[in-house]
């Protein structure tokens, strides 16, 4: 009860504060939302997210940076267009996103997903990337993660009950005591809002096709790189994470205890510490936006 409770707060009081928006990046409808001013930085969330995943990060950032959170193509309040979804598609999407909003530098957050997004990103356009931040990131091919692809497994990531929505969250969270009935509820209500079902089983087809995984490409980022990782994530487990940091050049690590796979909603307090200590002792951000 007591994550539902703390979501449910930082959820009101952020929505008093970042303006809610639509881009049209390549005929399709980007919701976002923005706040704060300074150097950007955008969040990027996981599969079956959206921007309400950062809600305990961005009243933290939004007092020195100046902070976009989209709905990325699929998920959301964005556009759903039933195309085959790939890690690419959101690559376009994020750097036709930063056309549009002439954000011509600037740091990417990712979760999951999001985090795999943030380095296919940085691989494809170095010069928009400011700082990389990978929060407990996916990208790794099945091959190198050892994980067997199950139909248990694709159904377990694109739950349709409420039986299946409170496995999904025992596995994304540490604390089991924070996934009570009224959470699950809550989760299941807004996945059934998003619609996002179609989008999630086209990336899970792409994944098992190893499509835009990052095997063997990560010795080739050079920006400032910090990986965040929960010590219990279930999904994609603590290991994952240290081969990001060793691979990456000068990576920095922060493993945080008694976390799973969304450290920036179980474990608010500590990630945003570790966040905020890297973006301030990073190298001198560019300005984002002219």
């Amino acid at each position: 009860m007591k994550l539902l409770a703390a979501l449910l707060v930082a959820s009101a009081l952020w929505a008093q504060t970042p303006a809610s928006r639509d881009v049209e990046v390549y005929g399709q409808k980007i919701h976002y939302l923005e706040t704060g001013s300074g150097p950007a930085v955008i969040l990027l969330h996981g599969l079956g997210g959206d921007a309400s995943h950062w809600a305990q990060t961005t009243p933290a950032l939004a007092k020195s940076f100046h902070v976009f959170i989209p709905d990325q193509i699929g998920f959301g309040e964005s556009a759903k267009p039933q195309i085959e979804y790939r890690i690419g598609t959101l690559v376009d999407f994020l750097n036709g996103f930063c056309k549009k909003l002439n954000i011509n530098k600037a740091t990417v957050v990712g979760n999951s997903l999001g985090g795999w997004t943030a380095i296919a990103f940085t691989l494809a356009h170095p010069e928009r990337v400011d700082r990389m931040v990978l929060v407990d990131a996916a990208g790794y091919s099945l091959k190198r993660t050892g994980q067997p692809v199950s139909p248990e497994l694709l159904r377990g990531l694109n739950p349709s009950t409420l039986e299946s929505t409170r496995a999904l969250m025992l596995t994304v969270f540490a604390n089991k005591a924070m996934v009570t009935d009224a959470f699950v509820e809550q989760v299941f209500i807004e996945r059934m809002r998003r619609g996002d079902s179609y989008t999630i089983d086209r990336f899970m087809d792409s994944y098992a096709l190893n499509l835009d995984v990052i095997d063997g490409k990560l010795d080739s980022i050079k920006v400032p790189t910090l990986v965040v990782w929960g010590r219990e994530d279930a999904l994609t487990p603590l290991a994952g994470g240290q081969s990001m940091a060793k691979e990456i050049a000068g990576a920095e690590l922060a493993i945080l205890d008694k976390c799973g796979h969304s450290p920036q909603m179980e474990c608010a307090a500590p990630f945003n510490s570790a966040l905020l200590k890297f973006l301030n002792s990073a190298p001198g951000p560019t300005a984002s936006k002219q």
